[in-house]
């Protein structure tokens, strides 16, 4: 019983972080990125488990398509805490000071699942 309590409580705690993000994203990101099209930056359904610079159709910086960093929960974190000292000469100009938002962003971009195109 106290297990499945525990689950539940983690549960919530992870959707809360969710839906968080997802405000967080739209407050400080959204003016740049959207889910599904680019706009100044890349979309960033998909993002998790992608290798950086990898949207054919999106013109990255050379330091980011060169980068061969794998997308993770961690390198996120990493880029939005400081993406220059993650990647020298990328573009981004802006970092996500505190460390929870960096987080919650994080928990709401692992989320955005790649849509799967009909056979």
């Amino acid at each position: 019983m106290a297990a499945a309590a525990l689950c539940l409580a983690s549960a919530s705690a992870s959707a809360q972080s969710v839906e968080r993000g997802r405000a967080v994203y739209q407050e400080h990101c959204a003016g740049c990125h959207s889910v599904d099209t680019h706009g100044e930056g890349p979309a960033h359904r998909g993002v998790v488990g992608r290798r950086a610079g990898a949207l054919k159709d999106y013109a990255y910086s050379p330091a980011l398509q060169n980068s061969k960093l794998l997308w993770t929960r961690a390198t996120l974190k990493a880029w939005l805490t400081d993406p220059e000292a993650l990647i020298p000469g990328q573009a981004m100009d802006y970092r996500l000071d505190d460390a929870r938002e960096r987080e919650d962003v994080v928990a709401y971009l692992a989320t955005l699942r790649r849509l799967i195109a009909a056979p």
